[in-house]
């Protein structure tokens, strides 16, 4: 007899996919999946078997039947545009853009652009584009940080068919010249500070038409001579153009390219990844279903706009009619910003939450033997009551954790962290100190931002969360890792993606394209993740020799220590990073003849080589050797070894840390060296640690 159980199961696989009429479809239902779809799991594991073998694929329990495209309230909204409007008609009154920072550069309280307001600029904007003879799809680069005029024209782009394409100095002059040229860009946004550096090569980006500096004097803007065939106006000039030649929008359809984001890559160049209004939308209603965001919110924005992670934030404040406060500019003086703009929504990066957590840490340790035991007695309280899902005691809150609420405005009761893993003991000291909301996610520039999200109520840590109910996720065989979906207790493999979040493909780059997306629509994400019960995901590995750092840059070590090996003191060398730190460390196999002449000359007297290994001086010396040469080579800022461990044997085939083609193997030489590791990073945290009155 079939069971209800069952029954719905077979309806989640009939509607979950149109399969082709040729393709047979034999479908194994059990009880035990069954249950699971009805249980209280967070995602919902959907077995099938085709002619390719099995497929388990996980989806949102909030929508297992159908992939989220646009916001269920709001399914008229299929564009930024559209998103911005509903906002407008919705909360024309209400505060959407702050700042503190005055014309004249000076800081004071911070004043705001209502909705409306902002309307009415972006219009203007739109206008003046027109006005100057920018076609429809035409791209615009905006090369300046956080602002409100960044998020004016980033809407204007919207409205008038327009596509953003962010530029950011990380990757430096040479690929910001690239971007341009590689996107045609014909209007550039930017400010005082990058203005020079578009002036010192202005004639290597000839589709440029017209710049528009953002901030300053506009008696400040130098004009170009016309046979430049360039523009400079002031940003409120632009402004000025556009309200005196006001143009009706020229809205764009979902399936139009909204902007071009460009990532660091790993081999050089910057990737164009194309997203869509479609994507963008579907990335954000998924990723926000069940959030509660409200207009008396207020969000602080800092983290890069460049970035896809903020850009999908943006639009989720849009669309719930959240205020946004933006920072000075200098992350230093952050929680100056936060004090006096109190926000309530906080999203960040591991790197800064760790800066908290150490602050915290050391301040308890160094306040007394008293306050020191009243903050761990109230922690521990307040921990145990968290996960066993009760409400813990208040009284905590008013004589300890208030104080620390304080430093981030007092007002935080959601906070957001991504772009890197978080370890399980940060984001559970987060939830004690500071309470409220706390979630890990995960994303790509590629999927439009979200993948999972971790889920109201869920209070454990060391995850990801669950699918956005805009995608779906399967775990992919890689048997050169040992990795495998039958693997247990977890099923493990490399992540892959689909759905309405996939990009479009890399800007001109087919080839790359195919590499990450196959032809069934899955985009291969190189991450190595397993599934942890009730369906939530949590991120092991990578599949291939890159890895991410805590602040999310990309990096190909096989480059790096191709370029430490022209070092005359290294014989072979091994660059280490991982995404719970923000730098790389080195292990350098010395060349013994060339260290010991080095330490004749320098007067050193030592017994053997290990012991002249260990001394500060030598690893000094060869440290300043490899910078030396990395400034050579142009190695980017987060690219060079932060500090260096000198050991006296090779890397060879009998102590298992190279192949026999003289590569290094990575896996090995990580484990090998997991002492030397853990060392080199606890004397940086060390050398990094605030006093504890400057704990944040």
């Amino acid at each position: 007899m079939e069971t209800a159980a069952r029954r719905r199961l077979k309806v989640i696989h009939d509607q979950l996919l149109p399969v082709p009429a040729d393709q047979e479809r034999q479908i194994e239902v059990n009880e035990t999946a069954a249950e699971f779809v009805l249980g209280q799991g967070y995602s919902v594991v959907l077995p099938e078997k085709l002619h390719t073998g099995k497929w388990n694929v996980y989806r949102s329990v909030r929508s297992p039947l159908k992939l989220i495209t646009r916001f269920p309230d709001h399914p008229e909204i299929g564009t930024l545009h559209d998103n911005f409007l509903h906002a407008v008609n919705t909360y024309p009154d209400y505060k959407y853009l702050g700042t503190r920072v005055r014309v004249d550069g000076t800081v004071g309280e911070y004043k705001w652009m209502t909705f409306g307001e902002v309307a009415t600029a972006r219009m203007a904007i739109g206008s003046a584009l027109i006005y100057h003879g920018i076609p429809k799809g035409a791209c615009v680069g905006l090369y300046f940080i956080n602002r409100p005029e960044w998020i004016i024209v980033d809407h204007a782009c919207a409205a008038y068919s327009f596509i953003s394409v962010p530029l950011y100095d990380t990757l430096g002059p040479d690929a910001v010249g690239y971007v341009v040229n590689h996107a045609s860009v014909q209007v550039i946004f930017c400010v005082q500070q990058t203005l020079k550096i578009l002036l010192s090569f202005l004639s290597e980006i000839p589709t440029v038409r017209l710049i528009v500096v953002v901030g300053g004097v506009d008696d400040n803007i130098p004009s170009l001579p016309s046979k430049t065939g360039v523009e400079i106006v002031s940003y409120s000039q632009l402004l000025n153009q556009g309200h005196n030649n006001i143009q009706q929008f020229c809205p764009p359809k979902p399936e139009d390219v909204a902007t071009i984001c460009y990532t660091s890559g790993t081999t050089g160049t910057p990737k164009g990844a194309v997203l869509t209004h479609q994507n963008l939308i579907a990335s954000v209603a998924g990723g926000t279903l069940g959030s509660k965001f409200y207009p008396s919110d207020v969000y602080i924005s800092y983290l890069p706009l460049a970035h896809i992670y903020e850009r999908a934030n943006q639009i989720a404040m849009v669309y719930f009619g959240v205020a946004v406060g933006f920072y000075q500019g200098d992350n230093m003086k952050l929680m100056d910003d936060m004090a006096a703009l109190r926000p309530t929504i906080f999203s960040s990066v591991p790197r800064l939450y760790n800066r908290i957590y150490a602050g915290i840490t050391n301040a308890v340790k160094t306040s007394g033997g008293l306050r020191e035991r009243l903050f761990n007695a109230a922690y521990n309280a307040k921990r145990q009551a968290i996960l066993n899902g009760k409400n813990p005691s208040p009284m905590w809150d008013r004589l300890v954790f208030n104080k620390i609420k304080d430093k981030l405005g007092g007002r935080v009761r959601f906070m957001a962290s991504g772009a890197s893993p978080l370890s399980p003991d940060v984001m559970d000291f987060l939830r004690v100190c500071f309470g409220g909301q706390i979630i890990e996610g995960y994303g790509m520039t590629e999927t439009s931002c979200f993948i999972s999200t971790m889920d109201e109520g869920d209070n454990t840590s060391g995850h990801v969360g669950s699918p956005s109910a805009a995608c779906e996720i399967k775990l992919v065989d890689v048997p050169e890792m040992n990795y495998t979906s039958d693997d247990q207790p977890h099923p493990r493999g490399e992540i892959c993606v689909r759905g309405p979040i996939v990009f479009q493909g890399y800007y001109k780059d087919e080839v790359q394209t195919r590499e990450v997306v196959d032809e069934d629509g899955w985009l291969h994400t190189g991450d190595i993740g397993l599934w942890l019960p009730g369906g939530r995901l949590k991120i092991i590995d990578r599949k291939k020799n890159i890895f991410k750092l805590a602040q999310g840059e990309y990096i190909a070590p096989e480059k790096i220590e191709n370029v430490y090996a022209k070092c005359k003191f290294v014989a072979q060398c091994f660059v280490y990073g991982d995404s719970f730190n923000s730098c790389l460390v080195a292990i350098v196999s010395v060349d013994p003849d060339i260290l010991k002449a080095w330490a004749a000359s320098e007067g050193i007297k030592f017994d053997n080589l290990q012991q002249l290994c260990s001394n500060p001086r030598a690893r000094a010396a060869v440290l300043a050797d490899m910078d030396a040469v990395g400034r050579e080579a142009q190695l980017r800022g987060f690219e060079y070894a932060k500090t260096v461990t000198l050991v006296p044997e090779p890397f060879t085939l009998e102590n298992g840390l190279i192949t026999p083609t003289m590569k290094l193997k990575r896996p090995q030489a990580k484990q090998y060296f997991a002492k030397v590791i853990a060392d080199m990073y606890a004397e940086l945290s060390a050398s990094d640690s605030l006093p504890p009155q400057k704990a944040l």
